[in-house]
């Protein structure tokens, strides 16, 4: 099955794009390169440069490439951002995957798995947090990802176009070849780990009196390849229907223990400060994966976060410098 990618040079994407390379499957991905690296596609793959904001281009890739299935994983994802320029999030992110799915619809692709977020549950009621937890987006971002899910609804009811919408919160770790390279660099483990480089002097840690094990919030982590493979998984299944499926470790890390785990993986003493608590952060954010587990098989490779740091350290070593040449 031919699949265009969006996206597929960042690194979610890349790390998809990979696996499906390894599968056999001919891959097509469109990417601005806005936040992705051309370095980051692997040589198999086709390549487009091209924005979903420009209608045209994507309807040149559909038409030319004829792919049967898309990927979707472009987008603005900043939760911060978000709220500070809501207008980019609901903007962006809706209107271009609007253009993205109008060309679907009138270049007959009715196969679509949309990287989606648990951004979606704000105020869950209950821990982890699976599909049937009300949605109550807790940002723009989370907001825009939520509107894309529903025009889905429709156009599955309307045109029969399948889909399967994953929700995870933070992708984390590597393959051997491809990794997390954003600039600025926001997420937890790669800072981490840039203090072990001694490209960072310190960590920050948000709070320390938490009702949690250690006192630091606590936060799912999935591993990257664990996440393709539950994106391959969704997209095989999509003639049985559309479907939602929340994804995660079951469990979550504290922020300390992803520190502390860190030093030992690096053999580096890691300088961690604790500052004050950030607004809006809750003590504990972990999603069930019961779900796609039982329906697809789903079971990850990494589940333990030190694993997913042993593999991201691998990568940072051999790559010190990211993608740059």
């Amino acid at each position: 099955m031919k699949i265009l990618v969006t996206g597929g040079a960042g690194y979610i994407g890349s790390a998809v794009v990979e696996q499906l390379v390894d599968n056999g499957e001919p891959v097509v991905v469109f990417d601005n390169l806005s936040q992705g690296h051309r370095a980051a596609v692997p040589p198999e793959a086709i390549f487009v440069e091209g924005d979903l904001a420009d209608r045209k281009a994507i309807d040149a890739a559909l038409s030319q490439h004829r792919p049967e299935a898309v990927m979707h994983f472009a987008s603005r994802t900043l939760v911060g951002e978000s709220m500070q320029n809501p207008f980019l999030y609901v903007g962006d992110n809706v209107s271009n995957g609007l253009n993205l799915f109008k060309s679907m619809v009138e270049h007959g692709v009715k196969r679509i798995i949309l990287s989606s977020t648990a951004n979606l549950f704000d105020e869950p009621e209950r821990m982890p947090i699976d599909e049937s937890e009300r949605i109550v987006p807790g940002s723009p971002y989370g907001e825009s990802k939520f509107i894309l899910e529903r025009i889905l609804h429709w156009l599955d009811r309307i045109y029969g176009m399948r889909f399967a919408c994953l929700r995870y919160f933070n992708a984390a770790g590597a393959t051997l070849t491809r990794g997390e390279d954003h600039h600025p660099e926001l997420h937890l483990i790669p800072i981490v780990l840039q203090v072990a480089m001694g490209k960072r002097e310190k960590v920050s840690i948000f709070g320390s009196d938490y009702p949690t094990r250690d006192g630091t919030c606590l936060r799912d982590y999935i591993h990257v390849v664990d996440l393709a493979q539950a994106h391959i998984l969704a997209l095989g299944a999509l003639d049985g229907g559309s479907r939602f499926y929340n994804l995660g470790n079951g469990e979550g890390f504290t922020v300390k223990e992803v520190i502390d785990t860190a030093s030992e993986v690096t053999g580096t003493k890691i300088r961690a400060e604790v500052g004050p608590r950030r607004a809006g952060d809750p003590a504990v954010l972990v999603a069930a994966s019961g779900k796609i587990r039982k329906e697809l098989g789903w079971v990850p490779q990494y589940p333990h976060v030190r694993a997913i740091i042993e593999s991201a350290w691998r990568w940072h070593q051999a790559n010190p410098d990211g993608y740059a040449k």
